[in-house]
């Protein structure tokens, strides 16, 4: 019996997968929470199913990260329905076991559940953005980017990066070549508009 906890902070969507989940033969719910670690230690499960916007507006992909040291054998499972281009190789990086975007269908859930369970690793490709092919940005212009997404001036990104102005002037304008926008707080509200950026969230 596979053994699950599921992370979600909205109640209903918490409260459906719980019932979905539960329903299945092989599965039960141990817990179904808006947050995790201390309940996570305390229930050891096999699985968790978990959002990246836990309660508070924190990092599920951090919490991951967390969890896979204090219980390295505990499957980890990110879930989201924001299309954030840096969400997939963050979860890489902490150590998360799979990735799904939420408008999968439930079969399909349950399968990679399972096939994560028995050991392989699901990671979609990200999808198509304002920021894919010849305008993917590198670390330095997400960085950028996403500073200018949470309101910082040019001088506050400069301060925040330790780099100049005038070097972050001329990234800008590299920015804006790339994606064939003429102003950077344009992009920004593009940007979090369509859910490629997810502005003042905790970082890995």
């Amino acid at each position: 019996m596979i053994r699950a906890l599921i992370v979600e902070d909205q109640a209903i969507l918490r409260e459906s997968l719980a019932r979905s989940v539960g329903d299945q033969p092989d599965m039960t719910v141990v817990a179904a929470i808006a947050d995790a670690l201390d309940v996570v230690l305390k229930e050891r499960p096999d699985m968790i199913l978990m959002d990246v916007c836990t309660e508070h507006d924190s990092n599920g992909i951090v919490a991951a990260a967390r969890i896979k040291e204090q219980l390295p054998e505990c499957r980890v499972i990110i879930m989201t329905g924001m299309p954030e281009i840096t969400f997939v190789d963050q979860a890489r990086e902490a150590g998360v076991d799979s990735f799904v975007y939420k408008n999968v269908g439930i079969d399909e859930l349950f399968a990679v559940m399972r096939s994560t369970l028995a050991g392989y690793c699901t990671f979609p490709k990200p999808p198509e953005s304002i920021f894919s092919g010849t305008a993917a940005l590198d670390d330095v212009e997400l960085s950028i980017l996403r500073l200018a997404c949470e309101g910082k001036s040019r001088r506050e990104i400069a301060a925040e990066l330790f780099m100049s102005e005038g070097t972050i002037k001329r990234r800008i304008s590299e920015i804006l070549s790339k994606t064939g926008y003429d102003n950077i707080m344009r992009l920004a509200v593009h940007a979090v508009t369509e859910g490629s950026i997810v502005p003042n969230m905790e970082r890995p």
